[in-house]
Order: structure tokens, then C-alpha cells, then sequence
């Protein structure tokens, strides 16, 4: 017996899920930095782990590179390559064909953010299970934490590369564009440096960062050290960061190329 057919929503969104995923595989560029970047960069910040006094913040370095390879996942994967896919798509006319149809907008920039998601989620988990065996991370301790912060990210990365797209010329200039979140996120959200080791006033302001909430999130899954006030904090940032993010998306994106 069959299940029930696929509303008509979730056809078009899996149509143009499927369209997108096509294009992307076409891009060697975007695919090389989706998928080898996130896997080489939690290395180069190993040395730099080793110097911190991590296990009196009551981490290890197994944790902190977890946490490390999920966020660059969620740069890389996610943010930068939906910066040059919004920006291309704008470019190329595809959005404004789109917005002809029967899609309505926020279908368009769900439906073209799925395949970038899938691939962080994807490359997440496999990220998880491999730190799990090689770096001895074991199973999380809180989980739900942890796929809470994960899939926070996902959304708030989508909605952030929209917005950075409205205001990015061209393709060629996206890398530039992304550049401010992505060094942001990385120094800043806890995914090289944990914001567990940063001096307090530092890490109060840190905390506040859109990347913030959903990497304390994961590393916390792992840990088991928040507090349902803490995690309910971060939880109510995340959600906030999305909000305004949404918002912005809405009143600022460009649906015309940029001349």
C-alpha cells in the first residue's frame, strides 16, 4: 500500500531541490570547497588546540575538534556556497523566471538552500562518527543538543548566505563578501578558539554572535555541561539571529541582477 502523495508544496520544493542539486555537481569549485575544506581545516587548528588549556574548561581536544569540523561544515558547505549559489542564480535570471511560476519566494530560496544543506548535514554526521572513532570523542551526552544546534545552523547559515547575497554583485565577489561571518564565526562562535577558554567579558560578547548559539549547541551535546537556563539561552539567540535574519532576507534581497 502506498503512502500519501506529496502535497503540492513539497513537489516543487523537491523539483527544484533536485534542479539544484544537478547545478551544483557541475561546479567543481563549490563542490572542492564544500566537501574538502571542512575536512582539512579542524587539522590545521590542532596545534593551536594543543596550547590551550581546554580540559580545565572541561573539554578535549577530541571535542573541540568535533565542534571545529561541524562549524567549518557549516561555513564552508553551507554559507559560502550559498552565497555564490543565490548570487549566481540572481544573475543568471533563474530567480526572477521562478518568481513566474507557481513557487512563491520563500519556496525559491528554501528549494535552491536544500542540496548546500544536505551536504552540511550529511558531512556532519559523517564528521561526528569519524571524530567518534579516530579522536575518541565517544557518544554524545546530550544528542538532542546537540541535532538542536546542528540544525539551527543549517537554517541560520541559509538565511544569512540570502542576505549576504543581496548584497554581493557578482559571483566572482562572493568569497569577498562571505569573508566577514566566516573570520567572525571562526574566531569569534567557538569554532576555533571555544569560547570556553576566552576570558569571560570576552566570551559574554562572543556568545552573541549569530554562529554562536548553535556551535555552544553541539560542543554542549557532547559535554553535557549546560544548564537547561544555559541551553535555553542559546536556544532563544539562535532563534532571535533567525528572526532578524528572515526579516532582513524579506526586505532586502534582490530578485533582479545588480547593474
Amino acid at each position: 500500500m502506498s503512502g500519501p502523495a506529496p502535497t503540492p508544496v513539497i513537489r516543487r520544493l523537491r523539483a527544484l531541490g533536485r534542479a539544484e542539486l544537478t547545478l551544483l555537481g557541475r561546479n567543481r569549485g563549490a563542490v572542492t570547497t564544500a566537501l574538502l575544506v571542512p575536512l582539512a581545516l579542524p587539522f590545521s587548528v590542532r596545534p593551536a588546540i594543543d596550547r590551550m588549556d581546554v580540559e580545565a574548561a572541561g573539554l578535549t581536544a577530541g571535542t573541540v575538534m568535533l565542534t571545529a569540523a561541524i562549524g567549518f561544515s557549516l561555513l564552508f558547505a553551507v554559507y559560502t556556497s550559498l552565497v555564490s549559489a543565490f548570487v549566481a542564480r540572481r544573475e543568471e535570471l533563474v530567480l526572477k523566471r521562478l518568481r513566474t511560476g507557481e513557487l512563491g519566494d520563500a519556496e525559491i530560496l528554501t528549494g535552491t538552500a536544500l542540496p548546500a544543506a544536505g551536504v552540511g548535514l550529511a558531512q556532519s554526521l559523517l564528521l561526528a562518527a569519524g571524530c567518534a572513532v579516530l579522536l575518541n570523542t565517544g557518544a554524545p551526552e546530550a544528542p538532542y543538543l546537540t541535532v538542536l544546534g546542528l540544525l539551527l545552523g543549517l537554517v541560520l547559515c541559509a538565511a544569512l548566505a540570502a542576505l549576504t547575497a543581496s548584497f554581493t554583485r557578482t559571483v566572482e565577489s562572493a568569497q569577498v563578501t562571505a569573508l566577514p561571518l566566516v573570520f567572525v564565526s571562526m574566531t569569534g562562535s567557538g569554532i576555533a578558539i571555544p569560547t570556553e577558554v576566552m576570558p569571560d567579558r570576552l566570551a559574554s560578547v562572543c556568545e552573541l554572535l549569530p554562529l554562536s548559539p548553535a556551535i555552544r549547541l553541539v560542543r554542549a551535546g557532547w559535554t553535557g555541561e549546560l544548564s537547561g537556563y544555559q541551553a535555553l539561552g542559546a536556544l532563544v539567540t539562535a532563534l532571535a539571529w533567525a528572526v532578524l535574519a528572515v526579516f532582513a532576507v524579506r526586505r532586502w534581497f534582490r530578485w533582479e541582477p545588480r547593474r
